[in-house]
Formats: C-alpha cells, sequence, structure tokens
C-alpha cells in the first residue's frame, strides 16, 4: 500500500543504492543482461545530477522503494525518470510518486510535464493521464525508439 510512502530529497551518497533500484526496476520486464548493459550508463545516477534533476526518492519503512527525477525549467519540465523497486510495482508507490513529482512541477511553475516511456511503462503513464505525443529515439539503444508523453498539469 502506498500510504505509508515518505518524499524526500536524494542525497549524493546514495547515487549507487539509487541505481541499482533502477536496474532492478527496469529488470523487471524482462530484459536481458545485454540490454541491461546497454541501459546502465544512462540509467545511472550520479552526485552531479542529484541538486539540478531535484531527484527524489519515496521510502517506506525506512527503504528507499522508488526514485524519479524532475528536470527543465518552468513553463517545460521533463520527468526524466520514475523507477519503483520490483516488490512494489502494483502496489500504489509509482501512482504516489507521480502525482508527487507532479505537485513538486506545478510547486515550480512547470505546466506541462513531458516524459519518455518504456513500453511496459506506457499503460501506467495513460492511466495517470499522460497523452502520447510522439516517438524519440532510445538513448541507450540504437534504432530503439519510445513514445513520448505529455502530461498538462
Amino acid at each position: 500500500m502506498s500510504s505509508d510512502l515518505t518524499f524526500r530529497s536524494a542525497r549524493p551518497d546514495e547515487t549507487d543504492a539509487l541505481t541499482e533500484l533502477v536496474m532492478r526496476s527496469k529488470a523487471h520486464w524482462g530484459y536481458s543482461e545485454e540490454f541491461m548493459e546497454s541501459c546502465r550508463a544512462e540509467l545511472t545516477i550520479h552526485p552531479d545530477q542529484i541538486a539540478p534533476s531535484r531527484i527524489t526518492v519515496a521510502e517506506a519503512g525506512g527503504l528507499v522503494v522508488a526514485v524519479a527525477s524532475l528536470e527543465g525549467e518552468p513553463p517545460h519540465g521533463e520527468l526524466g525518470s520514475l523507477f519503483v523497486d520490483p516488490d512494489r510495482i502494483g502496489k500504489g508507490v509509482g501512482r504516489a510518486l507521480f502525482r508527487h513529482m507532479a505537485d513538486v512541477a506545478r510547486g515550480v511553475g512547470i505546466r506541462t510535464l513531458m516524459l519518455d516511456a518504456d513500453p511496459h511503462a506506457e499503460p501506467f503513464y495513460e492511466a495517470m493521464g499522460c497523452v502520447r505525443v510522439g516517438v524519440v529515439p532510445s538513448g541507450s539503444i540504437p534504432g530503439r525508439t519510445l513514445n513520448r508523453y505529455a502530461f498538462d498539469l
């Protein structure tokens, strides 16, 4: 259940653990080891990204269970990532974190939130009210494309 969640800013000293959470979450969808290694550089969270990307973690019972990033400047923002620990997928954590990030975006004056969705995440983003607006190339896999979505705040 997502009612026990708290949100806070990520800390530079936890980027390795956050990167591993991201990788576990992505791997949950059955991607091959080769695919996952191809994505590792793009999905790695570095300490110098913490402040400029507004990286937020969701905690439950003292454990980090999800991470998301907000990038860009008003009026347009980018949900750079949103990853949930596999044990928490389908339990409301992603929904709560998405809503939290939308509130953060509104709070800094962002009016449109853009994101590129993994095919497995598309139903989630569509259920959250995101609208498909185009296609973009993958940052990791040559020839692969991702659907681009917009969320009006």
